[in-house]
């Protein structure tokens, strides 16, 4: 099991398969997925083939979603951290897309903040980033407040699936430049 960061609450590990039951509490949960398509899962089957599918990337592209761990307990409460997009979305590909789900008995707690800001930092610092884009539906007031806090810089909207969606990017340049104001 790899670490790949640390907050003062939280753990971001590479995915396992004993994450299995909190990743099928997740995505099963029908709120966790208003903004996401509304396509829970339903069995434990479908909540294998993700973990399969993000430990593929992690050896395909050298990145994917991080499990995330409270400190304190111990338990998987979601994920948080990157993928590399290589469809075409708003008419850009090959990009690292910045997200963050979480089981809702969690949500309300700062974690969504708390690990995307760990990992744009991350991203810059240690695996080398030139942009770092995020993704949210015009409706998902808290994910655009989490992208917006951190410093992504909401670039155009644009219909995904159907939907109305905000894209954001951070180049590295910008990033240091926010860093040096601070």
């Amino acid at each position: 099991m790899k670490i790949h960061i640390e907050t003062d609450r939280l753990l971001l590990r590479d995915m396992m398969d004993e994450d299995l039951h909190g990743m099928f509490t997740m995505d099963s949960d029908a709120d966790v997925h208003t903004f996401l398509g509304n396509k829970p899962i339903s069995t434990m089957e479908e909540s294998k083939k993700m973990i399969d599918a993000i430990k593929l990337q992690y050896v395909q592209n050298g990145i994917g979603r991080w499990a995330v761990v409270e400190k304190e307990s111990g338990k998987f409460i979601g994920w948080s951290g990157f993928k590399l997009v290589t469809d075409v979305i708003n008419g850009r590909t090959q990009y690292c897309d910045l997200g963050y789900r979480f089981i809702k008995k969690y949500w309300g707690k700062g974690y969504a903040s708390e690990t995307a800001i760990a990992s744009l930092n991350h991203g810059f610092t240690e695996l080398g980033f030139k942009e770092i884009v995020g993704i949210a539906d015009v409706d998902n007031v808290a994910s655009n407040a989490i992208l917006q806090k951190i410093g992504l810089v909401k670039r155009n909207e644009f219909i995904y699936d159907g939907t109305l969606h905000n894209f954001y990017s951070l180049s590295k340049i910008e990033w240091e430049n926010i860093e040096n104001e601070q």
